[in-house]
């Protein structure tokens, strides 16, 4: 990313492999270039598990082009996350329209194109075998409940790690998750079930009149659900291992430089991981802004309401930001609000989903922080829109901000997931790192 790709300047691009181990060039020229070219406050910005390279970089230059003239008098300097993640390449790219239908008509031609199969291959390698076999099922869609179960077992394949492989820790949101009570239900028991509570939240949500569910549409849902499940593993990996880090030595070559961390989607797991990865004492990141952020809105809980034996995994990290940690929200965000919580629950959760509305009976457990913001953490806030940019915000602690005000346009399945790219967004990053 250098300042030719993107509206702004100073900017940077930040690398990892799925590991999170970083692109060494790409990290030195930061840490090198940072304090002569007089950034005072660093902005940074990891994309969602939905976004291919180039997509990413559109993201983060449509993203940060308002700072500039929202803070004329800042010292500004950007930077952009790269990390191998993928997009379904049917699926509307955020901000720039719709493509194809998110959800593929099996009338139309193959369920899943030759760019998506591509894409899969390059961030799972060595499963083509694997990814061709979906893609024939679901071009195919031969009946019965036996096909369903084998096109379980292989998106089961597709993206189970070993557990000596070093992502493989980075899989929960709450501490008591391992091992089967803490795998997903989608991978578990009967597949044909988990693909028709799919194809009816899908149905539920698509414009106009609810259409009548199809299971395949349902299974392909699955492939997509479990690509997300191993892309969240991965951007917990590489901001615990990877971007974590570098701050850690950002701080050393440039202790006056402020770090403010946003996060899309998945990105904002990643960002959120990188507080657990700061080495010790480090006191550089001022502000963390997730924007509709697809992890579970308890992960920063000392104690769940429904469970206090457990807590998330990130209880008490929020104390790592030398500011406030804001979470943007918006009820019409489908992703999180429909289909994230029926692909989050695990085994050990006896609560089912069944008949009209499924999704609301699923309750609060597997609720996402980018549907409706941080929970049960103690003197949390929560607050407008507008009162957030009209007010002050909170010094330090976890804050709310419902921005469905703004959040709001977008299709199925996603809906409003991508639409992030407003000066009102930009305005809260500011106003949290107290960025004048």
């Amino acid at each position: 990313m250098a300042d030719a790709a993107l509206g702004v300047t100073p900017c940077w691009e930040l690398a990892f492999d799925a590991d999170g181990d970083a692109d060494g060039g790409l990290r030195d020229r930061l840490l090198r270039e940072v304090v002569d070219r007089g950034v005072k406050d660093l902005v940074v910005l990891a994309h969602d598990w939905n976004d291919d390279r180039e997509t990413a970089t559109g993201l983060c230059d449509r993203f940060f082009a308002p700072f500039p003239g929202l803070a004329p008098n800042a010292r500004l300097g950007y930077a952009g996350v790269l990390w191998p993640s993928m997009r379904f390449a049917d699926e509307a790219v955020p901000g720039r329209g719709r493509g194809a239908a998110g959800v593929a008509d099996a009338s139309s031609g193959p369920a899943l194109d030759k760019a998506t199969r591509a894409a899969l291959s390059t961030v799972l390698p060595g499963r083509a075998t694997l990814i061709d076999q979906l893609a024939r099922m679901l071009d195919q869609q031969p009946e019965g409940e036996a096909a369903l179960e084998e096109y379980g077992r292989l998106v089961r394949l597709l993206v189970e790690l070993p557990p000596e492989a070093p992502g493989a820790a980075f899989a929960s949101d709450t501490l008591l998750e391992a091992g089967a009570r803490g795998e997903p239900r989608m991978f578990l028991g009967n597949t044909a079930r988990t693909c028709r509570e799919f194809a009816q939240a899908l149905a539920q949500d698509a414009p106009g009149p609810p259409g009548v569910p199809r299971v395949w549409d349902g299974a392909r849902e699955l492939l997509r659900q479990a690509t997300y499940f191993a892309m969240k593993r991965r951007a917990g990996a590489v901001g615990e291992r990877g971007l974590g880090r570098l701050l850690g030595r950002l701080a050393q070559a440039a202790p006056g430089v402020r770090v403010h961390l946003v996060g899309h989607g998945s990105g904002g797991r990643l960002v959120s991981f990188a507080l657990r990865g700061l080495p010790r004492g480090v006191r550089t990141v001022k502000s963390v802004t997730l924007l509709q952020a697809a992890f579970s809105h308890y992960a920063f809980a000392a104690r769940l309401p429904h469970d206090v034996r457990d807590g998330g995994v990130l209880h008490g990290r929020q104390d790592r930001v030398d500011g406030p940690l804001v979470c943007c929200f918006s009820r019409f965000d489908t992703a999180l609000g429909t289909g994230y919580p029926l692909a989050s629950r695990t085994a050990g959760d006896d609560r089912e989903a069944a008949g009209p509305g499924l999704p609301r009976l699923l309750g609060p457990w597997w609720g996402a922080l980018g549907h409706d913001g941080v929970q049960a953490v103690p003197g949390t806030r929560t607050l407008t829109l507008a009162d957030a940019l009209g007010t002050a915000l909170p010094a330090s602690g976890c804050v709310n901000v419902d921005a469905s005000a703004v959040v709001r346009r977008g299709g199925p399945p996603a809906g409003a997931h991508g639409d992030i790219f407003h000066r009102e967004l930009a305005r809260v990053v500011l106003a949290a790192g107290r960025i004048r």
